[in-house]
């Protein structure tokens, strides 16, 4: 498969989360992806098992709803931050769309307070997938943006025989 050309910047979905066109960056020096979270708690439930509570994104962000997400299934690993710092943090797996393709993958939740892009995506989608060129950005919601227009286009075409 030939590899898509991808941005230093673009926007991606998450659809299990109800998250669409939110602004990513791309960052080849990042194994994993991240995202920004406001809220990240664990707590214990009565049957002793744990659960994870999440609010993606922050209140400056205009894909922010609030709602909290529980997770059952994670994962808490050390991380090398951009500082160089080890840092613990917790992992979910979810699904990324770009280019109108799925990937399954693993999202470390973090504060990213202040940063324009709540969201990286790192090697481990990159890899195999993507070329970057840093002179382009948002090439995967360019590309979605035409389909949906010509889909609406199409659409008003049939409604007018």
């Amino acid at each position: 498969m030939q590899k898509q050309v991808i941005g230093r910047k673009d926007k991606v979905d998450l659809p299990e989360f109800g998250l669409e066109n939110v602004s990513v960056k791309i960052d080849s020096g990042a194994y994993s992806c991240s995202i920004h979270c406001e809220f990240i708690q664990e707590v214990e439930e009565e049957d002793g098992g744990k659960m994870l509570k999440v609010v993606f994104l922050d209140e400056t962000l205009p894909k922010y709803s609030g709602e909290i997400h529980e997770f059952r299934e994670y994962s808490k690993k050390n991380v090398k931050s951009s500082t160089g710092d080890k840092q613990a943090r917790f992992f979910i797996k979810t699904r990324l769309v770009l280019f109108g393709r799925e990937f399954d993958t693993d999202f470390s939740l973090t504060k990213r307070t202040g940063l324009k892009n709540p969201i990286l995506i790192g090697r481990k989608i990159l890899n195999g997938n993507f070329l970057i060129d840093t002179a382009l950005v948002n090439q995967s919601y360019k590309e979605k943006k035409a389909q949906t227009a010509a889909g609406s286009t199409q659409s008003k075409e049939g409604s007018l025989k």
